[in-house]
């Protein structure tokens, strides 16, 4: 079995009853311990106790190593799984598929757990060691918690499993103390670590690059009190023998890869920085003009691919021997990383949730090298590295495996965004991501207020209502930037638009720089209006579309005839009259 530490307690105890399974020697239940449990393939064994034929796809083993992987997953620690050996230690093998376990067990957890699986071939035997990372929530399998007491798992109810968290709060695996020596770290790691902290110009960081070898260790806190490197170190100044990283570049999907980056025996830090010289190499310069002046970008904002690909490192379940694959094909790049979100993140508040790791050493190794952010590792730097480009926001999901995937889509770069973006007053405004995502909503979408600004920004409503106010006070072509629109009920929630000054700027920009923008219809605009808010009336789409009020009675007939709108009362007059949603 490949292991990335051997100092582990759960890799040590697998190690040593494999070893003695391979020599042929004695493995009974006297042999089991906490960590590791004995597991043959549930479902195999006759009445007689005869052991039938393993099949690749068999759901009742399945479930069965389920409840086994999630006992062990809720233990303080961990452990691991070894099927194919009977609790009398009888070699018994198994045809059970790596894959599809994987994935079964983690859909059959409530997509709560990632256990990683190897096969070993023993004295013509297949086994399968599952390896159940220590879990960071309880996993419930049939509504239960289980751990593990001595060679059982007993249930434990959630307030209990939660105070022995609290007792072990600090765990941090990546901090956790290796055999590995100092003097194990490879030198061009330890090169590629200074050439790091040289690049960030800090004269902290270069005074710090400029140590000896062990005192460059010790700083950057990899260094056990035992003089040993912790895991974070072993990872980032040794490796883990198989590959971190896996880079793959190719100029459109399906075509060759053009340049690949997957090295063995490698520190992470090396790995890193080969990947990084491979990605600027490989991403074009374009010409972006601002005004008369012409300058140069990359065709993917590096500083976001670099975080991208960072993320897919600090956070990733390091138990899963898979690497973390970039694939870099045209101008997008796809970071996939094994293990599913931890500690509450999802897609919906990555922008604002604390920072949560599984490797809190290791994320703060890599912050402390100058090449990741310490406070969410950048994640809302590179959204707006992305937005204020104008392209898509980056699109972070979790998919089956489980992992989560990073989408960085980069296509042609709206110059007269960006241009317009520079305009603003005060110029820094595109610095703050509130205000990009907004404006980018505004001019895409047509208008906003605080519940769908709230869902962008990923927060509050009153922290969305703050950013539109904060909004509403800058200024552009010497007019306000945006306003709030005519016809809204004093009741009810603002509603907010362009201007016309800003508006109009952007469409100068827009003929100058021969930029083709596409905006909604005045249908569309109605629709998407009375469908989120529930009402319209002429003077609201006519705010809207920045019209006359008057003109604007053919584009609600043709929305009522649509059956999206119906009259507010049935008259159609009088002061406030206005359409309801159907």
């Amino acid at each position: 079995m490949s292991t990335l530490f051997g100092s582990s307690q759960v890799s040590m105890a697998v190690q040593a009853i494999l070893a003695a399974l391979d020599n042929g020697e004695p493995v009974d239940d006297a042999v089991e311990r906490q960590v590791v449990d004995l597991k043959e393939e549930h479902g195999r064994r006759d009445r007689s106790g005869a052991v039938g034929p393993s099949q690749p796809h068999n759901e009742q083993a399945a479930k069965d190593l389920t409840a086994a992987a999630a006992c062990m997953a809720n233990t303080p620690g961990g452990g691991a799984l070894i099927v194919g050996v009977s609790n009398a230690g009888e070699l018994v093998g198994t045809s059970l598929d790596v894959e599809w376990l994987r994935h079964r067990i983690w859909e059959l957890s409530g997509r709560a757990l990632t256990v990683d699986i190897e096969a070993h071939a023993c004295r013509g035997h297949r086994l399968l060691v599952v390896v159940s990372p220590r879990a960071i929530e309880p996993i419930r399998v049939n509504g239960r918690v289980k751990w593990r007491v001595g060679d059982h798992c007993v249930e434990v109810d959630p307030h209990t499993w939660h105070a022995k968290r609290m007792s072990v709060l600090d765990y941090d695996w990546s901090r956790e103390e290796s055999t590995v020596r100092t003097d194990q770290a490879r030198p061009a790691a330890l090169q590629h670590a200074r050439d790091f902290l040289e690049a960030s110009g800090e004269q902290h960081s270069v005074d710090l690059a400029r140590q000896s070898d062990i005192d460059l260790l010790r700083r950057l806190n990899v260094v056990s009190p035992g003089g040993c490197l912790t895991n974070a170190g072993v990872i980032a100044f040794v490796g883990r023998g198989d590959p971190c990283l896996d880079y793959i570049r190719r100029q459109h999907p399906g075509g060759d890869s053009l340049v690949r980056v997957r090295r063995r025996e490698r520190a992470l830090l090396e790995e890193l920085g080969e990947v990084f010289t491979a990605l600027e190499s490989s991403t074009p310069l374009i010409h972006v003009q601002h005004g008369l002046v012409i300058g140069q970008q990359r065709e993917i904002p590096l500083r976001a691919a670099r975080e991208a690909i960072v993320n897919g490192i600090a956070h990733r379940e390091w138990a899963v021997q898979d690497p973390t694959v970039v694939e870099h094909v045209g101008s997008s790049l796809r970071v996939t990383s094994p293990g599913s979100f931890v500690g509450g993140v999802s897609p919906e508040n990555i922008i604002t949730h604390p920072s949560r790791s599984r490797n809190r050493s290791l994320a703060e190794l890599l912050a402390a090298l100058r090449i990741a952010e310490r406070e969410g590792i950048g994640v809302d730097r590179m959204v707006g590295d992305m937005v204020r480009r104008g392209n898509p926001q980056p699109e972070i999901v979790e998919i089956s495996g489980p992992s989560v995937r990073t989408l960085l889509t980069s296509d042609d770069v709206d110059q007269p965004w960006i241009a317009w973006l520079a305009r603003l007053d005060p110029s820094d405004e595109a610095d703050n991501l509130n205000s990009l995502l907004i404006l980018r909503q505004l001019v895409d979408r047509g208008w906003t207020d605080a519940l769908r600004a709230a869902h962008l920004i990923q927060d509050t409503a009153a922290a969305a209502a703050g950013a539109l106010r904060r909004l509403a006070r800058v200024r552009i072509e010497n007019a306000p930037l945006i306003d709030s629109l005519a016809g809204v009920p004093e009741s009810a929630e603002p509603a907010w638009v362009l201007t016309v000054a800003a508006k109009g700027a952007l469409h100068e920009l827009d003929e100058q720089l021969g930029h083709r923008r596409r905006t909604p219809s005045r249908d569309a605009l109605g629709r998407d209006y009375v469908t989120a808010r529930g009402r319209i009336s002429s003077a609201e789409l006519g705010g809207l579309v920045g019209a006359d009020p008057t003109n604007m009675g053919a584009a609600l007939r043709r929305l009522e005839d649509e059956g999206i709108v119906k009259p507010a009362w049935p008259s159609r007059r009088g002061r406030g009259f206005h359409y309801v949603r159907a």
